[in-house]
């Protein structure tokens, strides 16, 4: 068109393709205000000053979630000022240099106009997202008439189903950004306490308005590893009874996993997630901008009402049934500090955090 080419959303997003993905490394995790911190006396770290510098680093690392409501550092319990200066606080994945880089180049996209239809028998994601889906049709853990099928969200972006891979659309798709199917990559909308516990360290316990069932609480950030290098540092949180480690194992892709996230040196306010043997949030696996089906967004979900200032919680020993339970005893025997005494209170807990 007189002499210049014409772009279209296709054009551009395939050009996009060819360039290298964007991500970071760990070993580019930024520490300067971490270690200027705890080069401090232990009175100013202590203080209510070290409160507002906490809140002050999360809310500089919002950035990629603009309109989302704060996070405050609360302790009416004991005298620390804020969570140990222990971490980066981050939303996204820092990959470790053996891990590959996001491909997204085999990555399935949409071509749709405005916001997405479960309902399409063109759009690409609904097609990607069917094909996950299919399994849990056919044993009908899915009603076959379910008006929603395939997205894992209804019309609000509250999710449906727990326990099953959900696929969003992503950067390359020609869909709105309010498109439904797009509910993770929007964002925390709830308010967030990290509050000081009596018997468990710190918590993330809900702010003043009630979060229903299936609201996107936030995603487990961190540090992508090997499972080789996960377990060389489990091995190590082990002995002094703190780990911040999640592998990647869930049901669809075998229950093995290639990968893992450790929120020990880089991660938000998930991290400080309690585990309960009644909980009432889980992680599921959420795929955005990566097609490879190992590396999945470990994403909080509630999955129950949450009341206002409630604790938010997960189960660290995953889905409880019989074999965990068996799991759990055992675990009691064991003389690593990370089998510590669980305190959730719940009437079935099993007393132990890890199986």
């Amino acid at each position: 068109m007189g002499g210049y080419p014409v772009v279209t959303w296709n054009s551009y997003s395939q050009a996009q393709r060819l360039l290298p993905p964007k991500y970071r490394l760990a070993k580019d995790l930024p520490h300067e205000l971490q270690d200027r911190v705890n080069a401090l006396p232990q009175l100013y770290r202590d203080s209510p000053q070290a409160t507002v510098l906490f809140e002050a680093m999360i809310d500089e690392a919002m950035d990629d979630e603009p309109g989302a409501p704060p996070i405050s550092v609360i302790n009416e319990v004991t005298e620390e000022g804020a969570p140990p200066w222990e971490f980066v606080y981050t939303n996204q994945m820092w990959y470790d240099e053996d891990v590959p880089p996001p491909d997204i180049k085999n990555l399935k996209s949409c071509d749709c106009v405005g916001r997405c239809d479960p309902k399409s028998k063109k759009c690409g994601c609904a097609k990607r997202q069917h094909h996950y889906l299919k399994r849990y049709i056919a044993n009908k853990t899915i009603p076959a008439d379910w008006h929603g099928v395939p997205f894992m969200y209804d019309s609000k972006g509250t999710l449906q189903f727990f326990g099953m891979p959900i696929f969003e659309c992503n950067d390359f798709c020609g869909c709105d950004e309010d498109c439904p199917n797009r509910v993770v990559q929007r964002g925390r909308r709830y308010a967030i306490n990290i509050k000081r516990t009596e018997f468990k360290g710190w918590g993330v316990f809900n702010g003043p308005k009630r979060i229903p069932k299936g609201s996107f609480i936030g995603i487990y950030a961190g540090e992508l590893l090997t499972v080789e290098e996960s377990d060389r540092r489990g091995a190590l949180y082990n002995k002094f009874g703190r780990t911040y480690l999640f592998d990647i194992d869930f049901h669809h892709m075998g229950a093995v996993a290639t990968y893992s996230v450790d929120a020990y040196h880089a991660g938000n306010f998930t991290r400080f997630l309690n585990h309960s043997c009644d909980p009432n949030c889980e992680i599921n696996p959420c795929y955005i901008n990566e097609a490879n089906i190992k590396k999945p967004l470990l994403t909080v979900f509630t999955k129950l009402d949450v009341e206002p200032f409630e604790e938010l919680c997960f189960s660290y020993l995953g889905c409880i049934d019989e074999d965990t339970i068996l799991k759990a005893k055992k675990a009691k025997k064991n003389n690593d500090a990370v089998y510590a005494e669980c305190h959730c209170g719940s009437a079935n807990c099993l007393g132990v955090l890890f199986s």
